[in-house]
């Protein structure tokens, strides 16, 4: 007896998306191997109010979200979130931050101006080389002091249309990001100036640890709540 060679999923579709499919929620069948981005591209295919949103593909799996090179499993649930008007977005994530998604988060069409910020691993800190970082957060705690942030930057800065905030956690090698923050305004000076209180706030309020690996040794960081950024 073979092996069945494809995978059953669930997609579940929201607002734009559910009325271009026509339906909230559908099965798909998959070859082995398949990846959030092959879901979408299937759906793109298909239905063709879908394809004008392919460069702002956020994709959830099993409530996580997640890239779009996340490989699937059998009876994964897998859910694709439009636009959300006011452009916020939080989340805690396991696999690799998506720049552009970010950046699709916060797009407004009244937004002059769109600020990314990514902080990435170093190899070394005061002199003693860094083999990797370990992340460690209070998922529900960070994602509301998430929420709690955006409100205190539109409140600093009212021409704030969009404000998205991603932390991710687990090991991450030298070189890859372990935040994100993307701010949009309608000038640059706005944008600039909230995107650095909001990393510097990020660092002093967020629940996430952070360990430092070295050749010899390991340590929590100490900074902020949660040992910071």
């Amino acid at each position: 007896m073979s092996n069945d060679p494809t995978i059953s999923i669930t997609v579940r579709l929201f607002a734009s998306y559910r009325e271009a499919v026509g339906q909230r929620e559908l099965d798909m069948a998959l070859p082995v191997g398949a990846t959030v981005a092959t879901v979408w591209q299937r759906l793109a295919a298909d239905y063709a109010g879908l394809r004008p949103f392919s460069g702002t593909v956020v994709g959830v799996v099993n409530n996580a979200y997640v890239s779009l090179d996340q490989a699937l499993h059998p009876g994964d649930e897998v859910a694709f979130l439009p636009p959300v008007a006011g452009g916020d977005h939080f989340a805690i994530v396991e696999g690799p931050i998506d720049e552009a998604a970010l950046r699709a988060a916060v797009a407004d069409p009244g937004a002059g101006a769109i600020l990314t910020f990514l902080g990435v691993t170093r190899d070394e800190t005061a002199g003693r080389a860094v083999s990797h970082l370990e992340y460690e957060a209070f998922t529900a705690l960070a994602e509301r002091q998430m929420a709690a942030l955006a409100a205190e930057l539109r409140q600093r800065w009212p021409s704030v249309r969009g404000v998205a905030l991603v932390h991710r956690v687990g090991r991450l090698a030298i070189g890859e990001a372990s935040i994100g923050i993307a701010v949009s305004t309608p000038h640059r000076a706005d944008a600039f100036a909230a995107c650095r209180y909001a990393i510097d706030r990020a660092k002093q309020q967020l629940p996430i640890w952070k360990k430092e690996v070295w050749a010899d040794g390991e340590s929590w960081i100490e900074e902020g709540p949660g040992g910071g950024i």
